[in-house]
């Protein structure tokens, strides 16, 4: 184990070629990480080594810095290996060495499984000096020949413990087995344990350890706190904590594929801005949500263990266990996706009876004492829900009303129950109460929709950019217009679900009186549902059946029971009813879908518009 050296205050003392030199200054990186500056030399020196240090203290450039300043020659074939653990950490490593060697001409691939193999064998036939990828993809590329570790100087494996949890241990063998014998070989990893010890005696020389993090393997900016939840109210409980911390974005970690779907529709259904992250998503469809997390479109993203390897988000505030994991490193290496680069973040862990032993574990491995909390009681969350609403309802009406608006309010406040009407006002336009009447104009007030808190929680204070930025919900086709003096009620609805509307939200439709000629005699209650039909290409002869594209699309799109109408299948095509308010985001979510192998193609059908109407029986007395 090394001592740790005089803090080095800036990358000078390195003596970096002038072009590694101006890529500091284009990143803007001013000062070395520790981890950075008790490696350096080692690694410059060509010394092996191995290198424990947690999650987000500068590993990457740790190593990529001396590797490019020392040993790549641009256009002498691959000269850097690394290999990560996830498809996500193979191009953030790529995107590093990418960054920093911009003025030396070093060219970088990243490779990894769920991607086409062809463009990866045309990058790699290329003068490409530095490889990131996974195990098993840079496995098939050696046994196909396509991949040439001749030139090879230096490998890396990086987040080695996560490699071998996730079952690697033979591909990595093979792997360096087939590497040069006078290669450097570095191992960065944030536990240590057995296995990866003989991984290093294996395959590494006369090697350094350097230890950064076996005594604290846990950064001080986390701040640890475990709320105390029943099992079978954990997803409930989840949603009434994310309110109580109002992360900016937050990891929301399952231990199953099955219960990070259900987590983010339950989030979905309270309000929040939340999708899901696992391996059985397409690379295409990972890009596509971890693009909205990284642009701040999307809040939440509930995620299993292995689909969240690698992610590195800047911005990610917290992160969030549903239910605390049995492994004391998973815990670490969970909430070493917050607090990263010096940053502050909170890892909240989410714990019943069953997971006290687990938690005292964590304590007597790495010395973490989580801060024990109680879940909000609802006295508290109403408290805190009025309080958002107040604030939103002061920024909301900020403008002076005019002198008609004035006079009504003073009018009205001078009733006998004055409070009753503004409680009914507020209500009608939260959308939280049925009980404000219809008034008989054109300008009347939105109809209520039937109470839920769902809808009717204001979004966190968040800033006024990061607010433009998020996902504005379509407009409800049956609000109605308000007076052309007042704030439009509609915007002020929009700026209200800005952060906690996504369009899987399942709003639920207003109810309809139907009447004869006597308005006196009420015959039956439907209640209806705006629908448009989508046009899916595959049909009869393709073997779709109406369950299984009702199942496939409800699952895609988020969707709930009365959100899907009509099916018809015909031959070839098939029609299928679907919420007007949602199409969009249906024809979205099927974006590259396939029955079999049949793509759904699917798109606006161009007949009528349908409508599909649930009768409900009248009393047996009317």
């Amino acid at each position: 184990m090394t001592d740790l050296a005089p803090e080095t205050p800036s990358f000078e003392a390195f003596q970096l070629r002038a072009p590694l030199q101006q890529a500091l200054r284009d990143v803007g990186y001013t000062a070395p990480t520790l981890v950075q500056r008790e490696t350096f030399a080692l690694i410059a020196e060509g010394r092996d080594v191995v290198v424990q240090a947690r999650t987000g203290s500068g590993k990457t450039a740790a190593f990529a810095l001396p590797l490019l300043d020392r040993l790549v020659k641009p256009g002498a074939g691959v000269q850097v290996l690394t290999l990560c653990p996830t498809r996500e950490l193979a191009h953030q490593v790529a995107g590093e060495f990418e960054r920093l060697g911009q003025h030396l001409g070093a060219r970088t691939t990243p490779i990894y499984g769920g991607a086409a193999m062809g463009p990866q064998v045309e990058a790699l036939a290329g003068k490409t000096d530095v490889v990131a990828g996974t195990p098993g993809r840079v496995l098939d590329h050696l046994r196909r020949g396509t991949l040439d570790l001749r030139g090879l100087k230096a490998v890396v494996l990086d987040e080695g413990d996560e490699m071998l949890s996730m079952g690697f241990a033979e591909e990595l063998n093979a792997i360096l087995e087939q590497c040069p014998r006078n290669r450097q070989t570095l191992i960065f990893s944030a536990t240590m344990p057995d296995q990866m010890a003989r991984i290093a005696q294996r395959h590494q020389r006369e090697s350094v350890a350097v230890a950064l993090s076996s005594d604290n393997i846990a950064p001080n900016e986390i701040t640890h706190l475990a709320y105390f939840s029943a099992l079978g109210s954990r997803l409930v409980d989840l949603a009434r904590v994310l309110k109580a911390e109002k992360p900016d974005a937050a990891l929301i970690f399952c231990n199953t594929r099955h219960e990070t779907e259900l987590a983010a529709r339950t989030l979905q259904q309270q309000g929040l801005v939340a999708d899901y992250l696992h391996g059985d998503l397409t690379q295409a469809e990972r890009e596509k949500v971890l693009g909205r997390l990284r642009d701040e479109t999307l809040a939440y993203l509930v995620c299993t263990d292995v689909a969240a390897r690698g992610i590195d988000i800047p911005h990610l505030t917290h992160v969030f266990h549903v239910g605390f994991p049995e492994s004391p490193e998973t815990y670490i290496h969970r909430s070493g996706r917050t607090g990263r680069a010096g940053r502050r973040g909170t890892s909240v862990a989410l714990i019943g009876p069953a997971d006290i032993g687990n938690l005292y574990f964590l304590r007597l491995t790495y010395g973490i004492r989580p801060i024990e909390r109680s879940l909000p009681t609802d006295g508290e969350a109403r408290t805190q829900r009025e309080a958002e609403r107040v604030l939103f309802l002061r920024e909301a009406f900020q403008k002076p009303a005019d002198d008609e608006s004035r006079s009504l309010a003073r009018r009205l406040l001078t009733l006998d129950k004055a409070d009753d009407i503004v409680a009914g006002l507020i209500a009608a336009f939260f959308h939280v109460s049925a009980a404000a009447p219809q008034a008989p104009t054109l300008a009347s007030p939105t109809p209520a929709a039937p109470a839920t808190e769902a809808v009717s929680t204001p979004p966190p204070r968040v800033s006024t950019e990061r607010r433009e930025r998020r996902e504005r919900p379509a407009p409800r086709e049956d609000r109605g217009a308000p007076p052309q003096s007042a704030p439009k009620a509609p915007q002020a609805d929009e700026a209200l679900h800005t952060e906690v509307s996504k369009p899987t939200l399942e709003v639920r439709p207003r109810r309809v009186d139907v009447r004869h000629a006597d308005q006196n005699d009420v015959d039956f209650e439907i209640e209806s549902l705006p629908m448009e039909d989508l046009r899916l290409a595959v049909g009869r002869q393709h073997g779709a059946r109406a369950g299984d594209l009702v199942r496939l699309v409800r699952d895609r799109a988020g969707l709930g029971r009365r959100d899907v109408g009509r099916v018809s299948v015909r031959d070839r095509v098939t029609l299928m009813g679907v919420r007007a308010d949602r199409v969009e985001h249906v024809l979205d979510a099927l974006r590259d879908q396939q029955l079999g192998e049949h793509p759904l193609a699917a798109e606006r059908h161009r007949g009528n518009t349908t409508e599909v109407r649930e009768v409900t029986a009248p009393p047996a007395d009317s």
